[in-house]
């Protein structure tokens, strides 16, 4: 069967377009891939690509654990401070009481001192002496303990307070003033109170011929120091009270 292309341009310009578009695609395509600058892109693109891919997936991971341990510190920071503040209300309660229990020592030390003094006083002083009085001429120190808290909201400062006045080394001196008829009898009250164990240090401070109810008797004054003897030299007895 014989066919006859009435229109044999237009079938061979269409044929020829066709090849055209196939071949000029595949050879463009070829020719750029074998160009090393472009493969040198293509390359760097994807380790490009590929390296923000790993360091993203890295911060994301560093980001996540800072925000874990984060959570955990601050979890264990307000414990901690819990804890803190326990401890240091405790503290300052543990200070109190032993604040306490050193004026309640310090009362108790001394509660006995004048006893002492006034009954070593008594069985030294001789016939035909008297005394007229007998005080502390030392410093008296006061347990009570003089605080001054400021508040360290409104200071901006940590809270400050006034020390206690610590407590002396210094003996507590005292004075006699007394008559007597006898100077001799004042010698031998000197040295009788110096054998006693709670007192030392006995000094003749002034001695004058006075007139008394018209007559001569010698007027003194004696200081001395209250001594602290030895725990063996005291002796302490229990007190038994009756009930009814």
């Amino acid at each position: 069967m014989i066919q006859i292309n009435l229109l044999p341009g237009a079938a061979k310009k269409s044929r020829t377009g066709a090849n055209f578009s196939f071949k000029n695609l595949g050879s463009g395509f070829v020719a750029k891939v074998r160009d090393p600058y472009l493969l040198g892109a293509v390359a760097s693109m994807l380790i490009a690509i590929t390296a923000i891919a790993s360091m993203h997936v890295t911060q994301k991971a560093r980001a996540d654990d800072l925000g874990i341990r984060e959570t955990v510190a601050m979890r264990d920071s307000t414990r901690f401070a819990m804890i803190l503040k326990d401890r240091r209300r405790a503290t300052a309660k543990r200070d109190s009481v032993l604040k306490q229990l050193a004026i309640i020592r310090s009362i108790d030390n001394d509660r006995y001192v004048w006893p002492h003094i006034m009954d070593e006083v008594s069985r030294s002083l001789p016939p035909y002496t008297w005394l007229k009085s007998i005080a502390q001429t030392s410093a008296v120190t006061s347990p009570v303990a003089n605080e001054e808290i400021t508040d360290p909201k409104k200071q901006g400062t940590p809270a400050s307070r006034k020390k206690d006045p610590e407590p002396t080394n210094e003996p507590m001196r005292f004075r006699m003033i007394g008559n007597t008829v006898d100077i001799q009898a004042l010698t031998r009250f000197m040295k009788l109170l110096e054998t006693s164990p709670f007192i030392q240090n006995v000094q003749l401070a002034k001695s004058e011929l006075v007139m008394l109810d018209g007559k001569e008797v010698t007027e003194f004054q004696l200081d001395a120091d209250y001594e602290r003897p030895d725990k063996s030299v005291i002796t302490t007895a229990p007190v038994s009270l009756s009930v009814r």
